[in-house]
């Protein structure tokens, strides 16, 4: 649910915050921290910068979730639901019957107390983590793998779903929530339900400042650049860039309508790009 903020100044005026009151106000699970988690600044495993305008923001605490879901067979009780603000969806806490404890992806409707279980085959409920071969066509799933073992690697944010479509020899075809449809081993584990937090979608922070704590960085126009820094910079007054010459900061062209998805990517199990009219 959004609530709207009392417009006291330019920077609540517009804003619309999800409201977050039934979740667990207290520290998240000490056990359950990365230690040693330092900020990335967008950048990778090699220390260059990956992706762009990032950098700054608020100290943050990485909660380690369990993607895999490797307690097998062992019931857990959903103790509390928690803010994450490392990810726009919320967690839950589990507590297992054997005295271990994890955090997973939060779907719509996990109550505080249910009892969810993780298994090769199990029953077909909301938190319920099972193979692919095992679920009903149409169901609606989420923290999909694509490589068994591997764990959850899609349909991960908030208010994410996507449903097995049809099934064949050793592949389900899912239907992503992108439209895209992919050819996915039924050896594959998926989590019932839909990921919860729908609303944050509909969020407004209302002040570039907020964007700032959350570690965002401005993006500015090339046309605003010096030549020297973007290959639309430059010009006298207000120039344009053409829509045949197009171009990114290093000079590829990314004109409209260019795909830019790597053929070196998993294509080969792709059924329907996400692009497809039809």
């Amino acid at each position: 649910m959004l609530k709207k903020v009392r417009g006291t100044s330019a920077g609540t005026r517009h804003r619309l915050d999800v409201d977050r009151s039934d979740l667990h106000k207290g520290k998240p699970e000490k056990s359950l921290l990365a230690k040693g988690h330092k900020k990335r600044q967008g950048r990778d495993s090699s220390g260059h910068v990956s992706m762009r305008h990032r950098g700054g923001g608020v100290k943050k605490k990485m909660r380690i979730l369990d993607f895999r879901r490797t307690k097998a067979g062992v019931p857990a009780i959903v103790k509390r639901i928690e803010y994450d603000p490392m990810r726009s969806a919320n967690v839950a806490l589990l507590y297992y019957k054997d005295g271990e404890k994890s955090y997973i992806v939060a779907p719509e409707g996990l109550e505080i107390g249910a009892e969810i279980v993780a298994d090769e085959k199990t029953d077909i409920k909301i938190g319920n983590c099972l193979k692919l071969k095992n679920i009903p066509i149409g169901v609606e799933i989420h923290n999909l793998e694509l490589l068994p073992g591997k764990g959850a690697q899609i349909v991960r944010g908030a208010g994410l779903g996507a449903s097995i479509q049809s099934k064949e020899e050793k592949f389900a075809i899912v239907a992503l929530p992108s439209r895209e449809q992919r050819l996915v081993s039924l050896d594959c584990i998926a989590t019932i339900g839909r990921v919860g937090n729908q609303e944050h979608k509909g969020a407004k922070l209302g002040k570039a400042g907020r964007k700032r704590m959350m570690g965002i960085r401005p993006t500015v126009r090339g046309t605003a650049q010096h030549p020297n820094s973007h290959p639309h910079g430059g010009g006298e007054g207000r120039s344009g860039v053409g829509m045949k010459h197009a171009k990114s900061p290093w000079g590829k062209n990314v004109a409209p309508g260019k795909k830019t998805r790597s053929i070196k990517k998993s294509t080969r199990h792709l059924v329907r790009d996400r692009r497809s009219k039809n």
